[in-house]
């Protein structure tokens, strides 16, 4: 057998291009199945969302959002005729229920939480994650193996085995149901995986590009900043992405340690009640709302993403 034939590709038949494109094509289709039931029920009224069998074909209506963004009172009718006529449309459907509109819910605050713990964390765990990764992949750390095992060690462990030592910390500290708190958490957690992304991304970048820098008279921190940092964007943009999932979506931490200031939409979401139980309108609408910035996000910063997933499988 010569060389030539030993080391040549076969290129899949159409017949195998076809199976693979139909695996792939089912396979998102079985997944975005559930997103796009919530997403209707999310346009369900109440009865409609559990009725059974399961209504496909309904009167669409905005009753979930209305709920979710408001709290209500039942009230006469007596009491509901002498408010004059009905002011939105979300009055006017409340209205036909018996209640008013008693004011504004806790959601908004709880998404705003959301935003501001989520890619605040991100940033920290990203920032110091680029500066280690720096170091590792650049300078001789005395025992480095066991330093990034150390460090990717910490992310195995479930939350709940480190949920009840932190909670006790975090009420001795005053740190509890803050803001700053969640972020330090959430830093701490997702520094470990930033690091470890970031450093192979970092090892693909040349030495000499930083050493051609510092010969024309900059410092190692120049050096880093004008040609490390810009062809790392790449790595950093996917990092930053697999950080934000984990603090955006993370629940039992929030769950735990937030209560009211500092509450996020995931504990929040399912403690939406409406009359007679759950409103599952209302959780539809907080949970497709609470899918559009990380959708957005990752939509953004999808070339990214897909070279952080395929990273060191092909080498250029």
């Amino acid at each position: 057998m010569s060389l030539t034939t030993a080391h040549s590709v076969v290129a899949p038949s159409s017949n195998s291009k076809r199976i693979a494109g139909a695996l792939v094509v089912g396979y998102a289709l079985i997944s975005i199945v559930p997103l796009l039931w919530i997403f209707a029920t999310s346009f369900k009224t109440p009865p409609d969302s559990i009725a059974y069998p399961p209504k496909i074909v309904f009167q669409p209506s905005i009753e979930g959002y209305c709920n979710l963004f408001t709290t209500r009172t039942r009230q006469t009718p007596e009491y509901i005729n002498s408010l004059g006529p009905a002011t939105g449309f979300c009055d006017q459907t409340v209205r036909k229920r018996n209640m008013v509109i008693a004011g504004q819910s806790n959601f908004l605050p709880r998404f705003v939480n959301s935003l501001i713990i989520a890619f605040g964390s991100t940033f920290c765990a990203v920032f110091l994650g680029t500066l280690s990764a720096y170091g590792f992949s650049r300078f001789k750390v005395p025992l480095a193996d066991d330093l990034l095992f150390f460090i990717l060690s910490t992310r195995m462990m479930p939350p709940i085995a480190v949920a009840i030592p932190i909670y006790l910390m975090y009420r001795e500290l005053g740190l509890s149901d803050t803001a700053l708190g969640m972020i330090l958490l959430y830093t701490a957690v997702n520094v470990s995986l930033a690091v470890w992304l970031l450093k192979g991304f970092i090892d693909e970048i040349p030495r000499e590009y930083e050493e051609a820098a510092m010969i024309d008279g900059y410092t190692r921190l120049q050096a880093f900043w004008r040609t490390v940092l810009p062809q790392a964007t790449t790595g950093i943009a996917a990092t930053a992405i697999f950080c934000l999932i984990f603090a955006w979506n993370e629940y039992a931490f929030a769950a735990l340690l937030t209560s009211g200031t500092a509450q996020t939409a995931p504990p929040f979401i399912p403690t939406i009640i409406g009359e007679g139980g759950q409103d599952w309108p209302a959780v539809a609408a907080g949970t497709t709302i609470f899918l559009v910035p990380i959708l957005v996000f990752t939509i953004l910063l999808r070339k990214q993403l897909l070279r952080g997933i395929t990273f060191g499988a092909v080498r250029k």
